[in-house]
Formats: C-alpha cells, structure tokens, sequence
C-alpha cells in the first residue's frame, strides 16, 4: 500500500499551494549557517544523532536482546564515527565560503533557534515514541489486565495525535506560536508529573483521563514545534525540518535507554523534568515578526510578510 501511494503522492502532490514560490536551499550537504558561532552549534547538534544510532547498536547487542554480537557493534561505531567526520567535512564545504565574514545580512539567520526546536521535539515527539512504547505493559501490570484491553488503552496516548497536532498548529497562528509552545511545553511538564503518581489504587478511568491530559499537550506541542519551522528561513525548511524531526527519534531513544535502567514513576519524572528544562530554553526563541526577505530564483528579492 506505501509503495502504490508513493506513485499516487508523487503524480499529485504539489510542493507548494498554487501560486506560491518553492523556495530551495542553495546548497545541499548541510545547513548553510550565519556565523562561526553557529556553525560549532550546528556541528554541536549534529552529535546526539550520532550517539542515538550507537546506543541503539549496543541495546541491540546486549545479552537480552542479542541481535548484534559485539564485533558486528563495534564495526556500526566505526561506520557512524567515518559518517560523523564525512558530514563535517560536508557542512564545512557547504559554509567555508562564508565562515570567516559570515552571510549577508538580508540572509542571516540566528541557529539557537533551530537548535531549540530540535530539543522542544526531542522532549514532545520523543517522549511520546517512548510512551507509547511502554504503556501497554504499564497498564497491564499495573492494573491487571489483558494484554488487549492494555494495548487498546495504551493505543489512546498516540491517537489524540488526529486532535491535537492540528490543534497545537491552530492556536499557534492565533495566539502567537512561542506563547503557545511555552503553555504546551509547561502543561506537558503538569502531564507527565501526573502521570508519575499513577498505581494500582487509581480507577483506570481516572488514569485514562490523566493519560489524554498529558498526551493533548504533549501532542500539540508537537504542531507547535512545526508551527514555527517554516518561519526560520523559508528556503531552508525541508533541511531544519529534516533536522528537526530526526531529534524526535534521538528523544524516543534516549527515554526509552532511561527506562531500562528506572521504574515508571522515575521514568515520567524524568520526562518532566526534560519538558522543565525545555520550558526554559523555549523562552529564548525569538518569534519572527514583520517580514522576511528570500532571493527568488532569478536573483530579486521578495518582501514576504510574515502573519
């Protein structure tokens, strides 16, 4: 079915709504970033990707699961660590022209904010990728039932994603998007410190009520994350929201290596507290305002007014 509906998307699918300009990158190989400063935090970012696919070949690896012996372990670090250094070299291709004067000021651009993007996804989508990974056993032990009813209910954490993703976009375009990410991000931080009093005296239903509570905002928080993507540097978008989207795995990851080591309730007060520190850096975004200038294709440039 994916493979006849990639046929159909690519026959019908537009890259833009009609009338409206494709921005693309200049460049590709990596991100094209303003300064030197940024571009040791671009190559900063870089590395928790790197460390998420070496923790995955170690788990895959130890004696419970057993896939990987250690030699075959060792040649994948070898291979990420030769990857590491070739996307280096790539990124440094991409900006060396520019690294010691950096990019004209109509094209700048400031890189935290991609960097914090990536680590509002890291705690939203990759915390959800971890949940939905453990609730069904946690409600199965915790409550004693099937493995069914347990999968079902477990099931509703990442089904709220039909409301809420939508929802996290649409109050982002009407009251403003680092407003609504800093009340999506702290209402997450409320959902998951409850979720870490959740055991076996509550009732399922009150459990199943404070499940929806966390997963809504969990959720939107994640449209709110790719409310403000485009809004960075439009001809960019596919790039950051490449990178964007890859730190939501490296949160599935590295929650889930959490949770082989703690119980549940230290599991979600962890995630908590990762939503606490992630509040914060959200307040060091700067949302866009006024107008962004892009190059069009045959060398003008366009006023683009941003709403």
């Amino acid at each position: 079915m994916a493979f006849c509906y990639g046929f159909f998307f690519y026959k019908v699918a537009r890259n833009t709504p009609k009338g409206s300009t494709y921005f693309k990158p200049k460049k590709s190989g990596g991100l094209e970033v303003s300064n030197k400063r940024d571009f040791y935090l671009y190559l900063a970012m870089n590395i928790p990707m790197y460390l998420a696919l070496a923790v995955l070949a170690w788990k895959l690896s130890s004696p419970a699961v057993g896939l990987l012996t250690n030699a075959y372990t060792q040649i994948i670090w070898l291979i990420l660590a030769l990857l590491f250094i070739y996307q280096v070299y790539s990124i440094y291709q991409v900006n060396k022209e520019h690294l010691e004067h950096g990019l004209p000021e109509m094209e700048q651009y400031k890189f935290k904010q991609v960097a914090i993007l990536d680590w509002a996804y890291f705690v939203t989508f990759g915390s959800e990728l971890a949940v939905v990974s453990m609730l069904p056993a946690f409600f199965m032990e915790t409550f004693d039932l099937s493995p069914v009813m347990a999968g079902m209910l477990g099931g509703a954490f990442a089904i709220m994603n039909l409301v809420a993703r939508p929802s996290g976009g649409f109050l982002s375009d009407k009251f403003g998007r680092k407003k609504t990410m800093s009340i999506l991000v702290g209402g997450s931080t409320i959902g998951y410190l409850i979720l870490s009093m959740v055991e076996s005296s509550w009732s399922v239903p009150l459990a199943m009520l404070a499940l929806m509570f966390c997963s809504f905002f969990v959720q939107a928080g994640e449209g709110a994350v790719f409310a403000m993507v485009p809004l960075v540097k439009r001809r960019m978008t596919g790039q950051i929201a490449g990178m964007v989207g890859a730190y939501g795995n490296v949160g599935g990851v590295t929650f889930l290596t959490v949770y082989s080591f703690v119980d549940t309730s230290t599991f979600f007060m962890i995630i908590a507290a990762a939503a606490a520190a992630c509040l914060v850096l959200v307040q060091f975004i700067e949302e866009p305002k006024g107008h962004m200038h892009e190059v069009m294709p045959d060398g003008t440039v366009q006023l683009i007014e941003l709403t």
